[in-house]
């Protein structure tokens, strides 16, 4: 199960196509709320999740993650230079990966069904 946390409805529509054509069940939140409130009723074993959102902080949503179901493994995306220099690591436990909202969706999709798999067997 994979949570797509994104303000941009648009971007969020072709990750959500890419993973559900490898087979993933996909929920999508635009804000911080609407990811706590699916992080509350689901277990998810991937989250890919935009480091800027319009609504809410992307931080609190990982760290929340990271206390609510600790073995998501969260797929840092941003448009911004923002933790470039790979520091997003030491700041959310949860993170697996950081990549450019430019990352081609089916690259993407395939880290999020990796993740998802390694969490599996985990």
């Amino acid at each position: 199960m994979v949570l797509i946390v994104e303000s941009n409805s648009e971007l969020a529509l072709l990750w959500q196509r890419h993973l559900e054509r490898l087979g993933r069940q996909v929920w999508v939140a635009s804000s911080d709320d609407e990811a706590f409130e699916l992080l509350r009723e689901i277990t998810f074993k991937v989250i890919i999740l935009d480091l800027v959102l319009d609504q809410g902080s992307a931080l609190s949503v990982s760290d929340y993650a990271s206390y609510r179901q600790p073995d998501a493994q969260v797929i840092f995306v941003t448009n911004t230079n923002f933790f470039s220099d790979g520091s997003i690591f030491a700041h959310c436990a949860n993170a697996c990966a950081f990549v450019t909202s430019a990352t081609a969706p089916a690259d993407l999709a395939a880290m999020a069904d990796h993740y998802g798999q390694a969490s599996v067997r985990a």
